[in-house]
């Protein structure tokens, strides 16, 4: 029966059978090592037959191999055990040079990225590559056991869509049968449908943005975490997500602790309550620090939000920060104004070692309001398909609700220490790529 490498150490002194990728080769001497890879990790094993090792003649990293031998402890192999009195059976041989090596830490240079991106079906049988998605499934995992504890129906929702509904001309058109349609650039409208069935819902999902820009900060093609909530006040809203963060970091450093430390992460500094600064207060903040002013700007530049992080971290205890009152300016035709003061939006930003990870915002639930706001905002038809959903189901009755989109890649790459969001994608997607 085949055992995993990470289970040898419970087989000291026993015969095994282990099956796998033939990940190293090396000679010492007279024996020869070997490291077979699994879904555990790594095996060593120690071959001191000359018949066996010439089983391996011609074979190249990545042929499948099955070992049987026999469990020695050894402190120095990777999980603290080895396999002795090796007898290999080739499974599947590897005559083919590998276009890259994956047995020693591959670049993550910036001009090395397009290479690490070209050779990616072999490159993410790397460790530390291997190490970077399984961090990712965990924080999707963390962030589905979180909603689950919050009452929230997990949904889906279309992709393929009848217009651009939140407008702007960052859209992927594609010929629909003869009708012209769209990718989702979010599941917002269907989210907040979905507050007047389930009350708190929450999807993670492909969504897409014809950006064309090349920053180590967007992709075409990305994750998103979208939640939407009923009978919710902004206050709450941040209350949810600081929750969710704070509970995502403890997760993945009580669950991945081995693959956080193999990249090197360092465990995120935040407090309970994550802390708040209206965005003035930011531009006056920075402004006085740096000297290059930002006061009246609608928005924080790059280097203001990496400022701001660095500031809260040093002086609030938390290395995530929310920015609010954002200018009413600048809202979408959904966005609520904030009651006591409609000159600004009842809206936040996440933002956690030094960029943006979560929008939120409370969402105008007044029919009548969002057909005002639709017409003289987004200049859009309230008949439009696009739209016409989303104000039925307001015309029914849609209670106070906020939500939130939150990009998985972002979360990731802030969490491992990456820098750029593509090193957190299986296979990117941006202006220049379409492949792998």
């Amino acid at each position: 029966m085949r055992i995993l490498s990470s289970e040898l150490k419970e087989h000291i002194g026993k015969p095994v059978h282990v099956e796998g990728w033939l990940h190293k080769k090396r000679m010492l001497g007279g024996l020869t090592f070997i490291n077979v890879r699994d879904r555990g990790g790594l095996v060593q094993i120690v071959i001191d037959s000359k018949d066996e090792t010439e089983k391996l003649r011609g074979l190249q990293i990545g042929t499948i191999l099955a070992v049987d031998g026999s469990v020695v402890e050894e402190p120095r192999a990777p999980g603290g055990a080895e396999l002795h009195e090796a007898s290999l059976t080739v499974m599947v041989p590897v005559q083919a040079e590998p276009p890259i090596e994956i047995d020693k830490p591959l670049s993550h240079r910036p001009d090395n990225l397009d290479t690490l991106f070209e050779y990616r079906p072999i490159g993410l049988r790397n460790l530390q590559e291997t190490a970077i998605f399984k961090v990712q499934s965990a924080i999707t995992k963390g962030i589905r056991e979180y909603f689950y504890s919050q009452d929230f129906t997990e949904i889906r929702t279309p992709k393929l869509l009848a217009a651009a509904t939140e407008g702007g001309a960052e859209v992927f058109k594609i010929d629909y049968f003869g009708q012209e349609a769209t990718l989702a650039q979010s599941p917002q409208f269907y989210k907040q449908i979905m507050v007047g069935v389930f009350e708190r819902a929450f999807e993670i999902a492909p969504v897409y943005r014809a950006e064309p820009s090349a920053t180590t900060r967007h992709m075409t093609e990305y994750i998103s975490v979208d939640g939407e909530v009923g009978f919710i006040s902004i206050v709450e809203l941040k209350q949810l997500l600081g929750g969710l963060l704070n509970f995502v970091n403890d997760y993945i450093w009580e669950h991945n602790e081995a693959e956080l430390k193999l990249l090197r992460a360092t465990k995120p500094a935040l407090t309970k309550e994550i802390p708040s600064i209206p965005m003035q207060e930011i531009h006056e903040k920075y402004t006085k620090a740096t000297g290059n002013s930002t006061i009246g700007e609608k928005d924080l530049r790059p280097d203001e939000e990496r400022w701001i992080c660095e500031y809260a971290a040093k002086e609030l205890g938390s290395e995530a920060v929310f920015v609010t009152d954002w200018p009413a300016s600048e809202m979408k035709f959904y966005h609520k104004a904030q009651p006591d003061n409609p000159e600004l939006a009842d809206r936040i930003d996440m933002l956690f070692r030094g960029v943006e990870i979560v929008t939120g915002s409370m969402r105008e639930n007044d029919y009548e309001v969002v057909v005002k706001q639709l017409k003289e905002q987004a200049g859009g038809n309230p008949e439009d398909p696009g739209f016409k959903p989303l104000l039925q189901a307001m015309q029914s009755g849609m209670p106070p609700h906020g939500g939130f989109g939150m990009g998985l890649e972002r979360v990731t790459q802030k969490f491992i220490g990456l820098n750029n969001v593509k090193e957190a994608s299986l296979f990117p997607r941006d202006i220049n790529r379409l492949a792998p």
